[in-house]
């Protein structure tokens, strides 16, 4: 029997992780979390670590990857509903953060620099949707 872990995928946050490692768990398949800790520590250093890693055994990663194929990956409103491109009317739009415009900019730049003094987060961010196919970037607005 094989026991080592294999990652299968990576996650921002370590909430979204454990949410995946909850319905991979209902499975039976066994799952560990690492770097979960860091995150959640200093939620800054995602990027810089490559973000939470969920790993499965090696001999249960092909039946974890088709449940986690099975798992719609993108956006929906507040019914439920998917959200389409208004460009190429596609379903595959996902949310994203974004610090373009110049408010979101500064807020980020002053949350830097008082994270030098107090963990603090950025607390203005600009969300927008994107589409996978024609690369659209738009609002619900």
């Amino acid at each position: 029997m094989n026991n080592t872990f294999k990652t299968i995928a990576r996650f921002q946050y370590s909430s979204e992780a454990e949410i995946i490692k909850g319905r991979l768990e209902a499975d039976g398949i066994q799952v560990f979390l690492s770097d979960n800790l860091t995150i959640d520590t200093d939620p800054l250093v995602s990027n810089a670590i490559g973000g939470v890693k969920l790993k499965v055994l090696s001999n249960q990663a092909e039946e974890a990857e088709q449940i986690l194929e099975s798992i719609n990956k993108y956006s929906v409103d507040d019914n439920g509903s998917t959200i389409n491109c208004p460009n190429c009317n596609s379903e595959k739009t996902q949310l994203y953060s974004t610090v373009k415009d110049g408010k979101s900019f500064f807020a980020f730049i002053f949350a830097l620099i008082l994270n030098l003094f107090v963990n603090i987060l950025p607390f203005y961010t600009k969300h927008k949707y994107k589409c996978e196919d024609c690369k659209t970037e738009f609002d619900l607005k």
